[in-house]
Order: C-alpha cells, then structure tokens, then sequence
C-alpha cells in the first residue's frame, strides 16, 4: 500500500472554468492521505460546499481553514450571511460534510516521528503589515489607495459584529493562542493559515503596498512558539517553499489562471508529511 501522506492545497478560485477543472481532477494517492485545503476556494456559498463535499468524498480527512473569498459576501450569492455569522455558517457546513476547521479539536497526524498536530487557524489580518514608513492604518490605507492599490476585502468582507477586521484578526488571535497553547507541549505542529503568519513571503509582492491585508505581526513568532515542524498557506498566489528558523514555510496556492498558466506543469497538490527528504534552503 502506498504510504499515507498529509497533502495540502490552496486558492483554488473555482469560478473559473479551467479550476474547477483542477480541482476535479484531485485525488489521493492512497486511501489514507488527509487534504488541507487552506482556504479561497469560492466567492459564492454553493461552489464552496460543492468542492468541499466532492474532496471530502475522496480522502481520508479533510482539515478546512478560511480565505478572505469564503468570507465575502458577494452581490451575487443568495446567500446574504455577513461576518462572524457568515463563518459559522461554513463551519457548519465542513462539520456536517465531516471536515476539520479552526473550531474542532486539532487532529493528530501518527508517523514515524511520532504524533504531529494539524491546526487549522483563522486569524485575519490587522494592518499592521504597513506601507513601508507609515505610521498608521490609516496613512498606510491612505497611502495604498493613492498608489491604486486596494483590496476587494474593503467592499465585500464584512467584519460584522466587530467594528472591524482588525478588531476580529485580535478576537481571533487571542482565542487561537490559548487552543495552540493548551497542546500537548510534546506534540509537533502543522500550522495552517489562509494568511502567512510572517511578513517576510510579502517581500516579493509585485504591489507592495497589498502587504497590509496579508497577515498580522501578531503571529511572526507562532512556528517557534508552537513547535511547527512546517507552516502551510497561501493568499498571495506565489506557490513557493522557503525556510526559516527551520521551519518549512509552503505556499500552496493554485492561482488564477493567468498566472498559472506561464509556470511550468506541478501537481496541485503539495506533500506536507512526511516531510520531504530535501534539506533546508537559504532562510529569509
């Protein structure tokens, strides 16, 4: 029997026609491989729980976070839920398809190296991922949106209740603290984020400026303090794997189209465990 892998996806943006077809076309190597699927999978309610129900179908275990997409609430989605209320929903929907999100207790991945907990994480952004020299949200937002620079995330997710995302991004963050730091502290991690816990995969960005709905500095020591063995997410569309203090950083994005199209052919999905054999490369 082939060895059982913990595989790893995300932005899989199935309104366009050709990822849709991709994420058809996933499928496990064996019977025991788990599938995170770190969240964008759609804009409108029933294509998320279209892909979800056919991928939680055909691997062992699904493990779900949230993206921004999942989180809006789009002109042209029947359904109109906004927010906290808007998440719960989704989580409700992985809990009856059996999938794992960031509010079920973490599941443990056994292998040679022993037990390794997989943590789904929601934790937004808070602006902190500045304009370089701004001083503020408010002068980086300023500054961003002289550049033309915005994110649909202004229009379409809506933080409600909260008066906003970077008062929910702490809400978050405070609750994800205290699930991470109640593990068994001889456990191994697999964080899993939407948004990089770090700033340093934001350097690269073509607009600059974008970084500031990427993440929060809250988390940029999350894969010391919980014993990471690897950090998986995506958002930012450059499927990578860099190194730092260590620790496995994966982007596991899939992408536009348009900008998957020029790379050269890979297999969507990403192998997380057991950890590939290469050794670390240069650190950030």
């Amino acid at each position: 029997m082939p060895e059982a892998q913990l595989l790893a996806v995300s932005d899989l943006h199935i309104v366009h026609p050709e990822n849709r077809a991709i994420t058809e076309s996933l499928q496990p190597h064996s019977e025991a491989d788990w599938l995170i699927v770190a969240g964008d999978i759609a804009e409108r309610f029933e294509d998320v729980q279209w892909a979800l129900k056919l991928l939680a179908a055909r691997f062992a275990k699904v493990i779900w976070s949230p993206g921004n997409h999942e989180l809006w609430t789009h002109p042209e989605d029947p359904c109109e839920l906004r927010g906290k209320a808007r998440y719960e929903h989704l989580v409700e929907t992985c809990r009856s398809l059996g999938i794992l999100t960031p509010e079920d207790p973490y599941p443990v991945w056994q292998d040679e190296d022993g037990g390794t907990a997989i943590a789904p994480l929601f934790t937004l952004y808070d602006y902190t991922f500045r304009v370089p020299g701004a001083h503020s949200k408010e002068e980086s937002l300023r500054r961003a949106r002289e550049a033309g620079v915005i994110c649909t995330d202004e229009y379409l997710l809506h933080p409600d209740p909260h008066p906003g995302r970077d008062d929910w991004c702490r809400e978050r963050i405070a609750y994800t603290e205290g699930r991470l730091g109640a593990l068994d502290p001889s456990l191994r991690t697999v964080l899993v984020n939407h948004w990089p816990l770090t700033r340093h995969p934001t350097r690269i960005l073509r607009y600059p400026d974008f970084a500031q709905w990427c993440g929060t500095e809250l988390t940029a020591d999350w894969h010391r303090r919980f014993r990471a063995k690897a950090v998986v997410y995506g958002h930012l569309h450059i499927p990578r794997v860099n190194w730092l203090d260590g620790v496995r950083f994966e982007e596991v994005s899939v992408g536009y189209p348009r900008e998957w199209r020029p790379r050269p052919p890979r297999e969507p999905l990403r192998r997380i465990l057991p950890l590939p054999a290469d050794a670390p490369g240069a650190a950030w």
